[in-house]
């Protein structure tokens, strides 16, 4: 890969494939297109990636990345992983030479699978998933922590850093680890939050006042306020199935390490009951699990 297509100061040469234009995605396609990125897109529902105006849109992995120097995926989980990578379409069919960048929060395991496949198809690939919602990777003000040899997160470094801060934790695994756990301490979070917002409006406190020490405690709960004070969980920063998702994958990680989470486990199960009624809602929705079971008292 020349100079040119380094992560150095002309970082937006670079032409980028973007698998997967779902909330995430989406948000980075936005950041980078206004970055001056020349951008390629792929989306299962090719109308989602028509429907952003940016760029152009392949009708498949393979043909997203042909000339891509660096290829960014953000999708919903293993599943999807494979099916964008592999196969006679997909990704690696024709990725000798780039570097593949796998920003979805899809496990340990995918990561390892995924690892082998990439450097058998003559490739290389780092693990950067990220922490913050859509609105924070459009502003450029994400986190994102960073798994894999240091010499290819050189090379796409400048794409990244138009994303926000970059946290290098050293291995790929690391990368996946961590993201499970800030997830899960977000999940954590959000249902204690839920609890005392409800606990301390039902013992006389002004629910505005609730909010202001639970947010003073918990500044990520800043951008969800209207959750919590008026119960709209729309629009859907993350939904509730996707952090259930997650849970899964952190306390089967954790379980298999021998871990005890039992705050995790408890919270993982309230997230399952959430999930049935409000899927698709903010994981806010979770504290109308408190307020159905204050109005059956």
């Amino acid at each position: 890969m020349s100079a040119k297509q380094t992560a150095g100061g002309t970082g937006n040469a670079l032409r980028v494939a973007i698998l997967g234009t779902g909330k995430m995605g989406s948000a980075i396609a936005g950041r980078l297109e206004a970055e001056g990125f020349r951008l390629t897109l792929w989306n299962r529902t090719r109308a989602r990636a028509d429907a952003l105006d940016i760029g152009t849109v392949a009708d498949s992995p393979a043909a997203a990345c042909v000339d891509a120097d660096v290829v960014l995926s953000s999708l919903t989980g293993p599943d999807a992983v494979r099916a964008a990578y592999s196969g006679p379409r997909g990704a690696l069919t024709a990725g000798r030479g780039k570097v593949f960048v796998e920003m979805s929060t899809a496990g340990a395991e995918i990561v390892s699978e995924l690892a082998t496949a990439v450097t058998k198809a003559g490739s290389r690939l780092v693990v950067a998933p990220i922490l913050g919602a859509p609105p924070i990777v459009r502003a450029g003000q994400a986190a994102l922590i960073v798994g894999g040899d240091e010499s290819d997160l050189a090379i796409v470094r400048g794409v990244l850093e138009r994303l926000g801060s970059i946290r290098y934790v050293g291995p790929m695994a690391n990368a996946a680890g961590l993201k499970l756990v800030a997830n899960s301490m977000l999940a954590d979070v959000i249902l204690a939050a839920a609890e005392l917002q409800v606990a301390g409006e039902r013992i006389g406190l002004d629910a505005a006042d609730v909010f202001w020490a639970l947010e003073r405690l918990a500044p990520a709960l800043g951008p969800r306020k209207h959750g919590y004070l008026e119960d709209r969980h729309e629009p859907t920063l993350f939904a509730v199935r996707d952090l259930r998702k997650d849970l899964d994958f952190a306390t089967s990680t954790f379980g298999r390490a021998g871990a005890l989470t039992p705050l995790t486990s408890l919270v993982r199960d309230q997230f399952v009951v959430a999930q049935s009624s409000s899927g698709d809602l903010d994981i806010t929705a979770a504290i109308e699990l408190y307020r159905e079971a204050v109005r059956k008292r």
